[in-house]
């Protein structure tokens, strides 16, 4: 299976550079794997598409500022610096720019001195390897400092920084948003849990190894990144119940999908915590997802692949397809599919 199989064609016009609001205004495509109808609805329409029983499971992930731009010790070069995992207490792994203006050694002032960063290795995979020293609480200091990591392709300015997080988001760690997620009101969510439906919350930080693009013709040649989850005790209990009863069990989001095939083995899911590097394309037989929430995502990207696995090749782009005839908004800021 090749990464060309995966391809589709996208007006950058289609690009979402603002989110819409309020943020369930935004649109929903539900596609029946079924019978292979598309449908097209407004996001809080979800509360006339679930039932009583559903169970929807929400990643309760936080974004943190992870950008940090800086100057290079004894220098006025500028350096950026962008926070993809902690991998100690106060060592980082990071993606520096430009990467060759910083050697083994050298330092990064952040903040006038506030922060300072030493490059301590160059990894395999080309990322840094950083450790900080600084006085006081970190994750204080990077509240002060940091930027939201917005994706690339987003070029316009974010006013509100809490925009770029779900209204359920609660632990730190994420480099990107659960973008699925972004869709929902607390409002919303009350709505559904009056209709009935459960909602569930794992955890998986996203890392930005989910949008770096399939460099290999096969795809099974792919190596996929890895990202922290956890399941708790209750969380799980919660799924499988459902799962014996017959319930839906709805994933928000790839991250949550990944998350509960990470932990999922005919139809139960373990709980855990751990490291997960799983790589779901089509030919995989999911164990745990009945239904995803997820929004528009790249061409020949993992993401396109996953949602091939649970509705098939040919339907998922032809969802794309008229997702760019009706004029759907694409990735972060974008509308949402709901695969049922």
């Amino acid at each position: 299976m090749n990464v060309s199989d995966f391809d589709f064609d996208l007006p950058e016009s289609l690009i979402a550079q603002h989110p819409v609001e309020p943020r369930d205004t935004s649109r929903l495509m539900v596609v029946d794997r079924e019978n292979g109808r598309i449908a097209h609805h407004t996001f809080r329409d979800l509360s006339l598409l679930l039932s009583k029983g559903d169970v929807l499971v929400l990643n309760n992930t936080r974004v943190i500022p992870a950008r940090l731009i800086g100057e290079k010790e004894g220098t006025q070069v500028k350096i950026e610096i962008l926070l993809l995992r902690r991998l100690e207490l106060d060592v980082w792994e990071a993606l520096v720019k430009p990467g060759k203006r910083l050697k083994v050694g050298q330092r990064v002032s952040l903040g006038q001195g506030i922060l300072v960063g030493e490059l301590q290795e160059i990894l395999a995979n080309g990322n840094r390897k950083i450790r900080f020293s600084y006085t006081g609480v970190f994750e204080s200091i990077l509240d002060q400092l940091g930027e939201m990591p917005l994706p690339p392709y987003i070029t316009a300015q974010l006013e509100d920084q809490e925009r770029y997080q779900t209204v359920y988001a609660k632990e730190r760690g994420s480099v990107a948003a659960p973008t699925a997620g972004l869709h929902f009101t607390p409002e919303l969510l009350g709505d559904l849990q009056k209709k009935g439906v459960e909602i569930v919350e794992i955890l998986l930080h996203v890392g930005l190894g989910t949008f770096r693009p399939v460099k290999v013709e096969d795809i099974r040649e792919h190596d996929m990144h890895s990202e922290y989850y956890r399941v708790d005790i209750e969380a799980a209990e919660r799924i499988n119940r459902a799962k014996q009863e017959g319930r839906r069990v709805i994933a928000v989001g790839t991250t949550a999908a990944r998350t509960l095939e990470s932990v999922g083995h005919e139809g139960r899911v373990e709980p855990g915590e751990g490291w997960t590097d799983i790589f779901i394309y089509p030919g995989y037989s999911f164990q745990v997802v009945d239904a995803l929430l997820t929004n528009f995502h790249f061409p020949k990207s993992t993401l396109v692949m996953l949602v091939s696995a649970l509705a098939g090749r040919e339907l998922i782009l032809k969802a794309y397809e008229t997702a760019v005839q009706e004029k759907y908004r694409f990735y972060s800021f974008g509308d949402s599919m709901f695969i049922v």
